[in-house]
C-alpha cells in the first residue's frame, strides 16, 4: 500500500486536536445507541406503549434512514460545512429526546421520535464524512478514532444496564437525553474541516457518483456484507437463550464481539493490505462465521467465532472507509455516506424481514442465507478489484490502516 502523506511539524498539534476532539465525538455518538437500543422499547412499555405501538415506534430510524438522511446529507454538502450540519442535527437530537421524556401518548412519541430520528440519523454518516476529511487533509487513523464508538457503545450499554437497577424504567429516557446533549456539546468543539469552495461543490454534485461502478460496488458489497449480519442482531440472542445459555453468558458473547471489533480499530494502522483486500476477507470471514452458526455451535466454538465480529464487521467498515478515499472527492464525501447508509439501510430492513420470516421455518439454517449475502458483497469487491486502484499515488492507509 502507497503511505500515507507526510504531515508538517507544525500541523501535528492541529491534526492531534482535531483526532481528540472527533473522537469524543463518535463516542458521545455511540454511548446514545448503546443506551437507545436495549433500553428504549424498555422506556416506551414502561410509560404504558402497547407492543404494536413500540413495534411501529422502533422502526422509525429504519426509514429516515433511506429517506430523509439522504437529503440532509447531500444538503450539509451543498453549504460546505459538515461541522455546522454536526451541530445542528446534534442539537435538535437532544432537544428531542429532551422533549420525550414528557409524552407519554403513543402518537405523540411517534410523531416526537419521527422528527427527533429525522436529525440523528444522520449524525453518524455526516461523522464519518468528517472523520474522511480529516483522514485526507491530515493524515488521521480513522480506526483508532472509530474505537472510541465501540468503546462507548459497550460502556453505555453496560452502564445503563447497571443504572436500571436502581432507576425507574420511567426515567431512563433522561439518561438517553443527557448522553444527546453530550454529544452536542462534544459537537460544538470539533474543529471546523470545511469546504474551502463551496460554489465548486455545488456545482459539481454528488449525482455522478451513482453512475461510477466502482462507487456503486463498494456500496452494494458494503451493504451485503454488513447486511448479513441481520439474522445476528435480530435472533442471535434468541437462539442462544433457546438453546440454554444464561442472560450472563449471551451479554459476555456481545461484548466479546465488540471487543474483537474494538481490537481491529486499534491495530489498523499496522495492516498494509488494499482497502479491497480487508473486504474481501470480510466477506469471507462472514462466510465462515455465519456457516458455523448454522450448526448451532458449542459455547467454546460460539465465543472463538464471535471474535471473527472483528472481521465481519471491523476489516469491512475499513475497508469501505479505505476505499471511499480513494475514489470519493473529498467535497462529495458526505454524500457519499448518504447513499451508503441508504443502501446499506435498505438491505438490512429487507434482510430483517426476510430473517424473521425464514427463522420462524427454519431456525438457525437463516444463516446459511446470510452466508449467500457476505459471499455476494466479497464477490462483487474482488470482481471491482481493479476499478478500485486507480492509478498514481494514493493514500489508501490514512483510512483503511491509518496512514
Amino acid at each position: 500500500m502507497v503511505p500515507g502523506p507526510k504531515i508538517p511539524t507544525d500541523a501535528l498539534f492541529v491534526s492531534r486536536r482535531v483526532a481528540i476532539r472527533l473522537g469524543l465525538f463518535y463516542a458521545a455518538v455511540f454511548a446514545l445507541m448503546g443506551v437507545h437500543l436495549p433500553f428504549f422499547p424498555v422506556w416506551l412499555q414502561a410509560v404504558g406503549v402497547s407492543p404494536a405501538w413500540i413495534g411501529l415506534i422502533v422502526a422509525v430510524p429504519s426509514l429516515t434512514r433511506f429517506t430523509v438522511l439522504p437529503f440532509i446529507t447531500g444538503l450539509a454538502e451543498r453549504r460546505g460545512s459538515l461541522r455546522q450540519a454536526l451541530i445542528i442535527t446534534a442539537l435538535l437530537t437532544a432537544t428531542g429526546f429532551a422533549v420525550l421524556g414528557l409524552f407519554h401518548a403513543p402518537i405523540v412519541i411517534l410523531i416526537l421520535f419521527a422528527l427527533t430520528a429525522c436529525a440523528w440519523t444522520p449524525i453518524l454518516p455526516l461523522t464519518d464524512a468528517y472523520a474522511l476529511q480529516g483522514v485526507a487533509r491530515y493524515g488521521l487513523n480513522y480506526g483508532p478514532l472509530r474505537l472510541w464508538g465501540s468503546a462507548a457503545f459497550v460502556a453505555g450499554t453496560l452502564g445503563c444496564g447497571m443504572l436500571a437497577d436502581h432507576l425507574a424504567a420511567t426515567h431512563l429516557i433522561w439518561v438517553m437525553a443527557g448522553l444527546a446533549i453530550f454529544g452536542a456539546a462534544a459537537g460544538l468543539v470539533l474543529q471546523p474541516l470545511e469546504v474551502r469552495d463551496v460554489a465548486f461543490a455545488a456545482q459539481t454534485g454528488a449525482k455522478h457518483l451513482l453512475r461510477q461502478p466502482a462507487f456503486v460496488a463498494v456500496v452494494v458489497a458494503a451493504a451485503l456484507i454488513q447486511g448479513s449480519h441481520a439474522a445476528y442482531y435480530g435472533f442471535g440472542s434468541i437462539a442462544w437463550q433457546a438453546s440454554g445459555l444464561d442472560g450472563a453468558t449471551i451479554a459476555g458473547l456481545w461484548t466479546l464481539g465488540v471487543l474483537a471489533e474494538i481490537a481491529i480499530f486499534a491495530l489498523s494502522p499496522r495492516f498494509r493490505v488494499s482497502p479491497a483486500l480487508l473486504m474481501v476477507i470480510g466477506g469471507i470471514c462472514a462466510v465462515l462465521r455465519w456457516l458455523v452458526m448454522a450448526q448451532t455451535p458449542s459455547l467454546p466454538v460460539l465465543a472463538a467465532v464471535q471474535l471473527l465480529h472483528g472481521a465481519t464487521y471491523g476489516l469491512t467498515l475499513l475497508g469501505t472507509m479505505g476505499l471511499l478515499v480513494r475514489i470519493v472527492p473529498t467535497h462529495v464525501m458526505a454524500s457519499a455516506q448518504g447513499y451508503l447508509a441508504a443502501a446499506s439501510g435498505i438491505v438490512m430492513s429487507g434482510a430483517s424481514i426476510l430473517t424473521g420470516a425464514i427463522y420462524a421455518q427454519f431456525g438457525a439454517s437463516i444463516y446459511g442465507v446470510m452466508a449467500l449475502m457476505a459471499a455476494g458483497g466479497a464477490a462483487v469487491v474482488w470482481l471491482a478489484r481493479n476499478d478500485l486502484m486507480p492509478s498514481g499515488e494514493v493514500q489508501p492507509q490514512s483510512a483503511a490502516s491509518g496512514g
